[in-house]
């Protein structure tokens, strides 16, 4: 009877006991030494492609196995399910901080996207680790990287010739440092731009004369403070345009050049196709009325033939018109410019079909139109997130389809007038010369 009352307290005690560490919070050790880290924080019109580019991000290194924990020092505001999907679904460990307050806010060049970026600077604070890796969101990693974890006390890429770039850099978290940061920043020290970027690297100045990182092959940490190679944060385009298959190897690709580097080589292109356009614009309307003829005025064998076939040739140049620009436009141009010489070139072809079909202007116009409408829609700058986006664009769609098919319908109907004419002109020509024909016969007989 002794030994069953034991068991029973020994049982409860046990129970108790793991009731208590069921509820107890459940803090996961640190994996690694050295971590991959970027920020999230809210306040932008683009959140939400904020977000998605640090998940992508997350998912490049994931699939790299590298062997360093996924850290996001993400701001108190953000979204809770947010937080949950970088730690239940990307593998991260989520540091929540409060915003760091930004005392270049009033400057005359400041831009406010970057008014939080400040942030960046709590990855000092990482000391649970030996190295951090901090990383902007629209980074893509190719490699395993794992050897910045070798680097010093702080590395970062020139993409400029003069000015490092904080897109990717290699730190050794120090609370020393980063109260000196915070510190610097409550005393207004120097800040070009009054983001990260400026004061980090006004805080690194010397960092153009340090040497190239070359990591050590027996695994040991550097000291010090180095240059990393162009491929640890290599331009996507300019990569893929310049350095693809060459010597320079990418590791990490990213979308930050200078448009004037990026997009300098296709501007002559882009100035002789919008001349070319251009031309022929101006010549189309020029030969309007030789068009015309050439349609409407031939034998009447050719004119059977040619309306037969007219409205199904007429609709598919003003198709062919739309679509033609897209496969001449060079696919490394700059969107913006690459959207302008398409609405010259598709303007310039609508106008071959306009002069030669003898059609209305504004029908053959209304995609053109409508397509340039969908275009601000979709660049209306204060949408709260992508959703929000896709369904404007939906709806626009949607709104203007009505447009575009009364638009087919005033061109079939025009083609069927414009045919209407030059039949009964053919027809009333062929009239007068047949009453011509028998008058002259009758006066021969007569005279004769």
């Amino acid at each position: 009877m002794g030994c069953n009352a034991a068991f029973l307290r020994w049982s409860t005690m046990l129970f108790l006991l793991g009731l208590g560490l069921c509820h107890l919070p459940f803090t996961k050790a640190t994996s690694f030494r050295n971590a991959y880290a970027t920020m999230m924080y809210v306040g932008t019109p683009r959140d939400y492609e904020f977000y998605v580019a640090v998940r992508v991000l997350l998912k490049s290194l994931s699939k790299l196995n590298v062997q360093a924990d996924l850290v996001v020092i993400a701001s108190v505001d953000v979204p809770l399910r947010w937080i949950r999907a970088f730690e239940e679904e990307d593998g991260a460990k989520v540091v929540r901080v409060e915003n760091m307050e930004n005392p270049y806010k009033h400057q005359d060049n400041f831009d406010k996207r970057f008014k939080l970026s400040l942030n960046k600077l709590y990855a000092w604070s990482l000391v649970d680790y030996d190295r951090v890796v901090m990383l902007d969101a629209d980074n893509l990693f190719l490699q395993n990287t794992d050897e910045l974890f070798q680097c010093g006390q702080f590395c970062a890429v020139f993409i400029n010739p003069c000015v490092f770039h904080t897109g990717l850099f290699v730190l050794q978290p120090s609370t020393v440092v980063f109260k000196d940061m915070v510190h610097e920043l409550q005393n207004g020290r120097e800040n070009p731009d009054g983001a990260d970027q400026g004061f980090i690297a006004s805080y690194f100045p010397e960092l153009l004369d340090k040497p190239m990182f070359h990591p050590p092959a027996n695994g040991s940490k550097l000291r010090g403070a180095y240059r990393l190679p162009l491929g640890y944060q290599m331009d996507a385009s300019y990569y893929c345009k310049f350095f693809r298959g060459t010597v320079v190897e990418a590791m990490v690709l990213v979308v930050v050049a200078c448009p004037a580097i990026r997009y300098g080589a296709e501007m002559a292109v882009i100035l002789i196709q919008s001349a070319i356009y251009l031309g022929v614009i101006a010549m189309t309307r020029l030969a309007r009325p030789s068009f015309s003829k050439l349609c409407y005025r031939r034998s009447d064998k050719s004119i059977n033939l040619v309306h037969n076939s007219l409205k199904i040739v007429a609709l598919w140049c003003i198709l062919a018109a739309y679509v033609t620009p897209f496969f001449i436009i060079p696919h490394t141009v700059h969107p913006l410019l690459g959207w302008i010489l398409y609405l010259i070139g598709a303007f310039a072809l609508c106008s071959i079909a306009i002069n030669v079909f003898l059609l209305p202007m504004l029908p053959v116009l209304v995609p053109w139109l409508g397509i340039v409408g969908a275009l601000m829609v979709m660049a209306f700058p204060w949408y709260p997130d992508g959703v929000v986006r896709a369904l404007s664009v939906f709806v626009y769609a949607f709104c203007s389809a009505p447009f575009v098919w009364a638009s087919m319908v005033r061109i079939v109907a025009s083609l069927h007038w414009t045919q209407y004419k030059a039949g009964s002109k053919k027809d009333v020509l062929g009239k007068l010369s047949k009453n011509g024909r028998e008058r002259d016969t009758l006066v021969q007989d007569v005279t004769g």
